[in-house]
Formats: structure tokens, C-alpha cells, sequence
């Protein structure tokens, strides 16, 4: 493909049903309507009359302004903080923003907004992820974030309330999106697969997410994962073909619905090892 991404990529945009991902994402060829009333700024490399990269427009955006990123691969990094952003690509398969130096997405108190249509590249060596969001509100929705040397999306902070649907989380070299500090995140119909150890983990007091119908599938510990006192909402997801079990949790950790039913209120069993494991050492086989 032209801007470099994966044919499973490409295809495999966040599940409509949770057991099975859609075909690929539709591309925008227009900005869609402003919703806040504001100007739209169009960043387009090729145009000499649009923003040659979206941190550019980003910049020079007001409040009520919106974003749209026309097809292309942008080496860029934004930093969001303490505003609004709405920012639309037309369509994570053709759009793709990646650094080198540092995550190419971080969101520091974002009160509100939207983020759409964009694949996120981490192509560097160090601890970075592809998106960061700390104590943010945000909604990031038909997004892709890939290649993190930690975690593909990093959600922390107690003030940290986003909103993550409909996006692709894959190939990361730790877990697909990682909540901890007390996030309260609301995650639902994202697809996470092909990551080195979780497809969705939890950690800390405090920290609980809400957990509906996404898809976790062939990664290479277990589908999803609870421990440090995390607590989270466990519905109607589904957990398949991961190397390990279908969820793994720490005994102090607590869900709604119990532990109990999470086996029927899930897809947990089509793992080699079978559908939910309780340990207190969960993460012994990479060594921590």
C-alpha cells in the first residue's frame, strides 16, 4: 500500500461486532461540517495552499476550529494540552502520522473533543507509546495505533475520562491499551491483536474502566488483564486465539459483573489455556 501499512492492517478496521472485525474504513474525500461553527484548516503535503503537517494546523487552530488531514504519511508529533482539539483524518488507512523521536500522539488535560481517521506510528527505539493520554475527556474513535515499544495507547491519570471506540490497537511490543493511575476510560469495539503481551490491561487502585465488545485476539500472553487493585465493567467481550488464557486477573481485583460470571458475559474460552486464570503473578512470564 502506498502509505506503507499492513495488508491485515489495512482491512482489520475495529470490530462493528465483537467477534469479527469490519472491512476497511471508508475514506473521507471532504472535510466533513464543523459541529462547533469554527473554520476547517486542511493539511495536505502536497498542497501548497493547506498546512504542510497536522501539528502545524494544530498550532494555529482556535477552540472552535477543526482539523482535516487529507491522505498521506506526515512525520510529525502533536502535543495537546489545557484545550479542545477536533481533529479528523480521512481514514486511518491512508493517513498516518509516525515519529521517530518521542509518541507521535500526546494528549495532556484535553477537556474535550474528537480524533478520528488516523493511524498513529511509533518508529523509534526508545519507551514511547503511539498515543499517550493523561486526565483527559477527549473521544478518539476509527483510529489505529501501532508499534509502541510500550503499550499501544497509554491512558493514566484520575481525571482521565476518555472515550476509545472503534479503533485498532496492534502490534505493539507490550499491551494494546494499558489504563492505570485511575483512569476511568470508557473502551468499547476497539480490536487489539498481534500485541507482544495483553490486548487490554488494567492496573492500580482507583483505576476502572468500562469494557464492551471489543475483540482481543492473538496476542502473545492473554486477552485481557486486571491486577494491582484495578477494577473494571467486563461485558460482551471476546477473547480468542491469544497465547494464553482469555482473561487474567490478580485476586483483589474486582468486575462487574463478578468474576464468577465473567465467563458468560464474555467469549473468554477459545485459548490454548483456557478461559480466565486467577494469580497473583501475572505477569511472571516476562519476568516482572
Amino acid at each position: 500500500m502506498a502509505n506503507g501499512l499492513s495488508d491485515e492492517s489495512a482491512k482489520a478496521s475495529g470490530p462493528s461486532s465483537p467477534n469479527q472485525p469490519p472491512p476497511a474504513q471508508p475514506i473521507l474525500e471532504e472535510p466533513p461540517p464543523n459541529p462547533n461553527g469554527g473554520r476547517t484548516l486542511i493539511v495536505d503535503a502536497a498542497d501548497p495552499a493547506a498546512y504542510p503537517r497536522p501539528s502545524a494546523a494544530v498550532k494555529e487552530a482556535e477552540p472552535e476550529d477543526q482539523v482535516f488531514i487529507r491522505p498521506g504519511r506526515y512525520e510529525d508529533k502533536l502535543f495537546v494540552s489545557e484545550r479542545p482539539i477536533l481533529l479528523i483524518g480521512a481514514g486511518r488507512d491512508v493517513v498516518q502520522i509516525f515519529s521517530r523521536r518521542g509518541g507521535p500522539l500526546y494528549l495532556q488535560r484535553v477537556p474535550s473533543g474528537r480524533i478520528s481517521g488516523i493511524t498513529f506510528r511509533y518508529v523509534g527505539s526508545d519507551q514511547n507509546s503511539a498515543m499517550n493520554i493523561l486526565d483527559s475527556t477527549c473521544t478518539i474513535a476509527g483510529c489505529r495505533a501501532t508499534e509502541g515499544i510500550l503499550s499501544g495507547v497509554v491512558i493514566y491519570g484520575p481525571d482521565c475520562r476518555p472515550t476509545l471506540i472503534d479503533n485498532e490497537v496492534c502490534h505493539n511490543r507490550e499491551s494494546g491499551i494499558f489504563s492505570f493511575a485511575g483512569a476511568r476510560p470508557y473502551l468499547a469495539q476497539n480490536h487489539c491483536f498481534a500485541n507482544h503481551h495483553f490486548g487490554l490491561a488494567l492496573r492500580d487502585e482507583g483505576t476502572h474502566p468500562d469494557l464492551v465488545r471489543n475483540l482481543c485476539r492473538d496476542n502473545m500472553l492473554s486477552g485481557i488483564l486486571l491486577f494491582h487493585h484495578a477494577s473494571a465493567m467486563v461485558l460482551n467481550n471476546v477473547c480468542r486465539d491469544n497465547q494464553h488464557w482469555g482473561l487474567v486477573t490478580t485476586p483483589e481485583c474486582t468486575t462487574s459483573p463478578p468474576r464468577e460470571e465473567l465467563a458468560t458475559a464474555n467469549q473468554l474460552d477459545a485459548n490454548p489455556r483456557g478461559a480466565m486464570c486467577v494469580t497473583q503473578e501475572p505477569l511472571a512470564e516476562i519476568g516482572r
